[in-house]
Protein backbone atom coordinates (compact mmCIF):
# COMPACT_ATOMS: atom_id res chain seq x y z
CA UNK A 1 0.00 0.00 0.00
CA UNK A 2 1.65 3.30 -0.76
CA UNK A 3 1.92 6.37 1.62
CA UNK A 4 0.00 8.76 -0.54
CA UNK A 5 -3.55 5.89 -1.11
CA UNK A 6 -2.60 5.73 3.09
CA UNK A 7 -2.60 9.25 3.32
CA UNK A 8 -6.10 9.81 1.26
CA UNK A 9 -8.05 7.53 3.06
CA UNK A 10 -6.78 8.75 6.47
CA UNK A 11 -8.02 12.32 5.65
CA UNK A 12 -11.34 11.53 4.16
CA UNK A 13 -12.99 11.14 7.04
CA UNK A 14 -11.90 14.39 8.41
CA UNK A 15 -13.07 16.15 5.12
CA UNK A 16 -16.87 14.54 6.38
CA UNK A 17 -16.35 15.19 9.69
CA UNK A 18 -15.35 18.64 8.61
CA UNK A 19 -18.48 18.99 5.83
CA UNK A 20 -20.55 18.22 8.50
CA UNK A 21 -19.48 20.55 11.19
CA UNK A 22 -19.64 23.47 8.46
CA UNK A 23 -23.33 22.00 7.61
CA UNK A 24 -24.23 22.11 11.29
CA UNK A 25 -22.45 26.09 11.27
CA UNK A 26 -24.99 27.26 8.46
CA UNK A 27 -28.24 25.41 9.97
CA UNK A 28 -27.49 26.84 13.76
CA UNK A 29 -27.13 29.99 12.25
CA UNK A 30 -30.18 29.80 10.40
CA UNK A 31 -32.78 28.00 13.29
CA UNK A 32 -31.59 31.39 15.72
CA UNK A 33 -32.11 33.60 12.71
CA UNK A 34 -35.33 31.87 12.52
CA UNK A 35 -37.09 31.11 15.84
CA UNK A 36 -34.75 33.62 17.66
CA UNK A 37 -32.44 33.69 21.36
CA UNK A 38 -33.93 29.85 22.02
CA UNK A 39 -30.40 27.64 22.77
CA UNK A 40 -27.07 28.71 22.91
CA UNK A 41 -24.99 28.46 19.47
CA UNK A 42 -22.36 26.82 20.30
CA UNK A 43 -24.56 23.98 22.10
CA UNK A 44 -26.50 23.71 18.53
CA UNK A 45 -23.73 23.56 16.65
CA UNK A 46 -22.75 20.78 18.78
CA UNK A 47 -26.02 18.82 18.78
CA UNK A 48 -26.85 19.50 15.15
CA UNK A 49 -23.06 17.78 14.13
CA UNK A 50 -23.81 14.60 16.27
CA UNK A 51 -26.83 14.27 14.55
CA UNK A 52 -25.93 14.51 11.52
CA UNK A 53 -23.33 12.37 11.85
CA UNK A 54 -25.51 9.91 12.83
CA UNK A 55 -27.37 10.53 9.71
CA UNK A 56 -24.67 9.81 7.98
CA UNK A 57 -24.72 6.17 8.74
CA UNK A 58 -27.65 5.74 6.33
CA UNK A 59 -26.24 7.48 3.42
CA UNK A 60 -22.96 6.52 3.36
CA UNK A 61 -23.46 2.90 4.37
CA UNK A 62 -25.68 2.45 1.07
CA UNK A 63 -23.31 4.58 -0.67
CA UNK A 64 -20.59 2.04 0.52
CA UNK A 65 -22.49 -1.00 -0.06
CA UNK A 66 -21.80 -1.99 3.18
CA UNK A 67 -24.55 -3.98 5.15
CA UNK A 68 -25.85 -4.07 8.49
CA UNK A 69 -24.50 -6.89 9.19
CA UNK A 70 -20.88 -5.82 8.15
CA UNK A 71 -21.78 -2.96 10.82
CA UNK A 72 -21.70 -5.32 13.52
CA UNK A 73 -25.00 -5.97 14.14
CA UNK A 74 -26.69 -9.15 14.57
CA UNK A 75 -30.20 -10.62 15.60
CA UNK A 76 -32.25 -8.71 17.83
CA UNK A 77 -32.14 -11.81 20.75
CA UNK A 78 -28.14 -12.09 20.36
CA UNK A 79 -26.90 -8.33 19.60
CA UNK A 80 -29.23 -8.13 23.98
CA UNK A 81 -27.45 -10.48 25.04
CA UNK A 82 -24.25 -8.64 23.44
CA UNK A 83 -24.96 -5.97 25.45
CA UNK A 84 -25.31 -7.78 28.79
CA UNK A 85 -21.19 -9.37 28.05
CA UNK A 86 -19.87 -5.99 26.98
CA UNK A 87 -21.48 -4.30 30.44
CA UNK A 88 -20.24 -7.43 32.18
CA UNK A 89 -16.84 -6.73 30.88
CA UNK A 90 -16.71 -3.07 30.77
CA UNK A 91 -17.15 -3.53 34.62
CA UNK A 92 -14.37 -6.18 35.04
CA UNK A 93 -11.58 -3.66 32.84
CA UNK A 94 -12.22 -0.53 33.99
CA UNK A 95 -13.60 -1.04 37.92
CA UNK A 96 -9.92 -2.14 39.21
CA UNK A 97 -9.00 1.37 37.65
CA UNK A 98 -11.40 3.32 39.82
CA UNK A 99 -10.83 0.87 42.67
CA UNK A 100 -6.86 1.63 42.79
CA UNK A 101 -7.62 5.44 41.88
CA UNK A 102 -9.68 5.62 45.19
CA UNK A 103 -6.54 3.74 47.03
CA UNK A 104 -4.15 5.68 46.03
CA UNK A 105 -6.00 9.00 47.03
CA UNK A 106 -6.25 10.15 43.30
CA UNK A 107 -10.07 10.35 43.81
CA UNK A 108 -11.54 11.25 46.92
CA UNK A 109 -14.98 10.60 48.09
CA UNK A 110 -17.18 13.82 48.30
CA UNK A 111 -18.35 14.74 51.54
CA UNK A 112 -20.11 17.81 50.77
CA UNK A 113 -23.13 16.16 48.85
CA UNK A 114 -25.79 14.56 50.98
CA UNK A 115 -27.66 11.88 49.41
CA UNK A 116 -30.78 9.32 49.73
CA UNK A 117 -31.43 6.38 48.61
CA UNK A 118 -34.35 7.41 46.36
CA UNK A 119 -31.58 9.92 45.06
CA UNK A 120 -29.30 7.51 44.19
CA UNK A 121 -31.58 4.92 42.62
CA UNK A 122 -32.44 8.28 40.17
CA UNK A 123 -29.15 9.72 39.69
CA UNK A 124 -27.45 5.84 38.45
CA UNK A 125 -30.38 5.09 36.50
CA UNK A 126 -30.43 8.17 34.64
CA UNK A 127 -26.45 8.24 34.20
CA UNK A 128 -26.99 4.43 32.86
CA UNK A 129 -29.61 5.43 30.19
CA UNK A 130 -27.30 8.93 28.96
CA UNK A 131 -24.40 6.17 28.84
CA UNK A 132 -26.09 3.67 26.50
CA UNK A 133 -27.60 6.50 24.62
CA UNK A 134 -23.50 7.55 24.27
CA UNK A 135 -22.91 4.27 23.61
CA UNK A 136 -25.58 3.85 20.80
CA UNK A 137 -24.53 6.78 18.90
CA UNK A 138 -20.75 6.52 19.07
CA UNK A 139 -20.29 3.36 18.32
CA UNK A 140 -22.41 2.16 15.06
CA UNK A 141 -20.41 5.12 13.67
CA UNK A 142 -16.85 4.87 14.92
CA UNK A 143 -16.53 1.14 15.42
CA UNK A 144 -19.78 0.46 12.47
CA UNK A 145 -18.82 2.82 9.74
CA UNK A 146 -15.45 4.19 10.29
CA UNK A 147 -14.06 0.76 11.18
CA UNK A 148 -15.55 -1.22 8.18
CA UNK A 149 -15.10 1.33 5.65
CA UNK A 150 -11.49 1.76 6.35
CA UNK A 151 -10.84 -2.23 6.34
CA UNK A 152 -11.97 -2.21 3.33
CA UNK A 153 -9.23 -0.29 1.84
CA UNK A 154 -6.22 -0.29 4.39
CA UNK A 155 -5.12 -3.15 6.81
CA UNK A 156 -7.38 -4.31 9.84
CA UNK A 157 -4.75 -2.61 12.18
CA UNK A 158 -4.55 1.23 10.11
CA UNK A 159 -8.39 0.65 10.41
CA UNK A 160 -8.38 0.64 14.08
CA UNK A 161 -5.32 2.64 14.58
CA UNK A 162 -6.99 5.67 12.89
CA UNK A 163 -11.16 5.17 13.88
CA UNK A 164 -9.50 5.14 16.98
CA UNK A 165 -7.63 8.42 16.97
CA UNK A 166 -10.60 10.27 15.10
CA UNK A 167 -12.40 9.18 18.31
CA UNK A 168 -10.10 10.43 20.62
CA UNK A 169 -9.96 13.62 18.75
CA UNK A 170 -13.89 14.25 18.36
CA UNK A 171 -13.44 14.63 22.29
CA UNK A 172 -11.46 17.49 21.85
CA UNK A 173 -13.44 19.45 19.22
CA UNK A 174 -15.10 21.29 21.20
CA UNK A 175 -14.89 25.24 22.85
CA UNK A 176 -16.56 26.59 25.72
CA UNK A 177 -17.06 30.49 24.31
CA UNK A 178 -20.60 31.79 24.30
CA UNK A 179 -21.65 34.31 21.60
CA UNK A 180 -24.43 36.41 22.62
CA UNK A 181 -28.04 36.08 20.57
CA UNK A 182 -26.96 40.20 19.23
CA UNK A 183 -23.74 39.60 17.97
CA UNK A 184 -24.90 36.59 15.64
CA UNK A 185 -23.50 36.41 12.59
CA UNK A 186 -23.25 34.19 9.59
CA UNK A 187 -19.88 33.91 9.72
CA UNK A 188 -20.11 33.01 14.01
CA UNK A 189 -20.07 29.07 14.10
CA UNK A 190 -17.27 28.84 11.56
CA UNK A 191 -15.49 31.62 14.29
CA UNK A 192 -16.85 28.60 17.10
CA UNK A 193 -15.22 25.80 14.18
CA UNK A 194 -11.88 27.56 14.35
CA UNK A 195 -11.58 27.72 18.43
CA UNK A 196 -12.58 24.01 18.67
CA UNK A 197 -9.97 22.93 16.06
CA UNK A 198 -7.37 24.87 17.95
CA UNK A 199 -8.46 23.28 21.20
CA UNK A 200 -6.49 19.66 19.82
CA UNK A 201 -3.06 21.96 20.00
CA UNK A 202 -3.46 21.82 23.92
CA UNK A 203 -0.74 20.11 25.34
CA UNK A 204 -2.34 19.54 28.73
CA UNK A 205 -4.83 17.22 26.90
CA UNK A 206 -2.14 14.86 25.42
CA UNK A 207 -2.49 11.79 28.26
CA UNK A 208 -6.43 11.82 27.84
CA UNK A 209 -6.22 12.19 23.94
CA UNK A 210 -3.80 9.28 23.87
CA UNK A 211 -6.33 7.34 26.90
CA UNK A 212 -8.98 7.50 24.56
CA UNK A 213 -7.01 6.53 21.42
CA UNK A 214 -6.29 3.30 23.44
CA UNK A 215 -10.20 3.18 24.47
CA UNK A 216 -11.31 3.62 20.55
CA UNK A 217 -8.09 0.92 19.74
CA UNK A 218 -9.84 -1.51 22.46
CA UNK A 219 -13.20 -1.09 21.35
CA UNK A 220 -12.04 -1.36 17.51
CA UNK A 221 -9.66 -4.96 18.65
CA UNK A 222 -13.00 -5.89 19.83
CA UNK A 223 -15.24 -5.44 17.02
CA UNK A 224 -12.78 -7.03 14.24
CA UNK A 225 -11.85 -10.19 16.61
CA UNK A 226 -15.25 -10.79 16.80
CA UNK A 227 -17.75 -11.36 14.32
CA UNK A 228 -20.85 -9.04 14.33
CA UNK A 229 -19.84 -7.78 17.75
CA UNK A 230 -21.28 -4.68 17.91
CA UNK A 231 -22.96 -5.19 20.81
CA UNK A 232 -20.74 -5.98 22.93
CA UNK A 233 -18.96 -2.64 21.73
CA UNK A 234 -21.82 -0.67 23.06
CA UNK A 235 -22.00 -2.78 26.19
CA UNK A 236 -18.80 -1.86 26.76
CA UNK A 237 -18.81 1.46 25.78
CA UNK A 238 -21.96 2.06 27.93
CA UNK A 239 -20.19 0.16 31.06
CA UNK A 240 -17.62 2.41 30.86
CA UNK A 241 -19.54 5.79 30.17
CA UNK A 242 -21.51 4.90 32.99
CA UNK A 243 -18.50 4.09 35.85
CA UNK A 244 -17.39 7.47 34.95
CA UNK A 245 -20.43 9.31 35.37
CA UNK A 246 -20.54 7.68 39.04
CA UNK A 247 -17.18 8.13 39.56
CA UNK A 248 -17.31 12.02 39.15
CA UNK A 249 -20.66 12.24 41.24
CA UNK A 250 -19.61 10.66 44.43
CA UNK A 251 -15.73 11.71 43.95
CA UNK A 252 -13.80 14.68 43.49
CA UNK A 253 -10.10 14.40 42.09
CA UNK A 254 -7.28 15.43 44.55
CA UNK A 255 -5.08 17.42 42.61
CA UNK A 256 -2.60 17.44 45.09
CA UNK A 257 -2.14 13.79 45.16
CA UNK A 258 1.30 12.51 44.46
CA UNK A 259 -0.42 9.76 42.06
CA UNK A 260 -2.09 12.55 40.04
CA UNK A 261 -0.08 12.13 36.39
CA UNK A 262 -1.86 9.04 36.71
CA UNK A 263 -4.87 11.01 35.03
CA UNK A 264 -5.46 14.13 33.21
CA UNK A 265 -6.66 17.70 34.35
CA UNK A 266 -9.11 16.81 31.07
CA UNK A 267 -11.59 15.07 33.61
CA UNK A 268 -8.96 13.84 36.73
CA UNK A 269 -10.16 10.13 35.43
CA UNK A 270 -9.34 9.56 31.89
CA UNK A 271 -5.41 9.45 31.29
CA UNK A 272 -2.47 7.50 31.34
CA UNK A 273 -3.19 4.66 34.01
CA UNK A 274 -6.50 3.74 31.86
CA UNK A 275 -4.20 4.20 28.60
CA UNK A 276 -1.10 1.85 29.89
CA UNK A 277 -4.27 -0.78 31.80
CA UNK A 278 -6.02 -1.12 28.32
CA UNK A 279 -2.80 -1.75 26.22
CA UNK A 280 -2.07 -4.76 29.08
CA UNK A 281 -5.01 -6.17 28.22
CA UNK A 282 -4.72 -6.17 24.57
CA UNK A 283 -0.98 -7.64 24.93
CA UNK A 284 -2.07 -10.03 27.48
CA UNK A 285 -5.12 -10.87 25.10
CA UNK A 286 -2.96 -11.18 21.86
CA UNK A 287 -0.30 -13.07 24.09
CA UNK A 288 -2.79 -15.68 24.42
CA UNK A 289 -4.04 -15.92 21.13
CA UNK A 290 -0.24 -16.48 19.78
CA UNK A 291 0.21 -19.46 22.30
CA UNK A 292 -3.28 -20.85 22.00
CA UNK A 293 -2.55 -21.46 17.97
CA UNK A 294 0.76 -22.33 18.80
CA UNK A 295 -0.53 -24.92 21.00
CA UNK A 296 -2.80 -26.05 18.35
CA UNK A 297 -0.69 -26.09 15.47
CA UNK A 298 1.62 -28.12 17.95
CA UNK A 299 -0.82 -30.55 18.57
Amino acid sequence: MSFLKLLFYAFLPLCVLFSTIALACVLGYGILHIFGDIYSLNKLISRLSQFLLVLSIFPLRRYLNITWTELGFTTKALFIRQLGIGFIAGLATLLPVFALLFYLGVNVFDETKIWTLASIAKKTSLALLLSLLISCVEEPLFRGLLVTSLQKKLTTASAILLAGIYYGSLHFLETSREIAYAQITFSSGFVLFAEAISHWLNPTMLSAFIALVMVGVFLGVVRTQFAHSLGVCIGLHTSWVWQIKLTKMFFNPNYFSPYFYLVSPYDGLVGSLIAGWLAVVLVSYFAYCHFTASDSFAG
